[in-house]
């Protein structure tokens, strides 16, 4: 199901010139943060859950998700250079899983990475709260590049509509509002990174474990499921 043609284009688009220097710009300022916060206040857990959690997690994947989960698709079809990957013998589930995986590989590497190197930065990874961030940054990029993925298939609007999903609903609404926490894959990802974190750790999450893994998947495999639905409406529309 994994098509290497289909994966090396995929990359040479999220990972073109423009596209990686926007996708190092928000890594970049978490280091830097992150380093100047270390250097200001010595190792603190409660501040490095704070930068982690609020800036990393809340903000920081969300956008790398967009970048490469709408990315990974959203050009194509709008130039209409879609048609003509489609029209080559290779299976639709295939471009699609093909396209998430690229899109949940580079948003994990964009994301997980950094977090996991600004938590040892922030505290040494005191309360095993570097790791507990990172697997749910992981986590996180999985079910954002699935989401993402699908909305770019069904709007060509799909960076517009992803921004103010990531700017507006995750680090706004699903921060602060109680009810919206429930849908919001930043709390789902905070469920994991409180079962690894540490008992000291200030890390809850408004979803427990159980919850937020079945949510996850739900979310996971039905965006990826509906955007390999929308890909057939689409070729069938090309060929007509």
């Amino acid at each position: 199901m994994f098509n290497p043609t289909v994966a090396r284009l995929t990359y040479r688009a999220l990972l073109g010139r423009r596209r990686a220097l926007i996708l190092c710009v928000l890594p970049a300022l978490l280091l830097v943060v992150s380093a100047a916060v270390r250097a200001m206040n010595g190792a603190d857990d409660a501040v490095a859950s704070q930068l982690l959690g609020g800036f990393a997690l809340a903000t920081l994947v969300p956008l790398v998700g967009v970048i490469a989960g709408t990315g990974a698709i959203g050009p194509e079809i709008d130039d209409g250079s879609v048609v003509y990957l489609l029209s080559k013998p290779v299976p639709r589930p295939s471009v699609i899983l093909t396209k998430f995986l690229v899109a949940s590989g580079v948003t994990a590497v964009f994301s997980a990475v950094p977090v996991l190197i600004a938590g040892f930065v922030l505290n040494g990874n005191s309360q095993q709260i570097a790791v507990a961030y990172a697997l749910a940054a992981v986590v996180a990029s999985i079910a954002y590049s699935a989401l993402f993925l699908l909305l770019g298939t069904v709007s060509r609007h799909a960076v517009v509509i992803g921004l103010a999903y990531a700017l507006i609903w995750e680090a706004l609404i699903g921060s602060l509002v109680g009810g919206a926490k429930t849908l919001s894959v930043q709390q789902w990802a905070l469920a994991l990174a409180e079962k690894v974190a540490g008992s000291g750790a200030d890390i809850s999450s408004a979803v427990g474990l159980p919850t937020a893994v079945v949510l996850l998947v739900v979310v996971t495999v039905g965006g990826t499921l509906f955007a390999g639905q929308k890909l057939r409406t689409l070729t069938l529309a090309g060929e007509e």
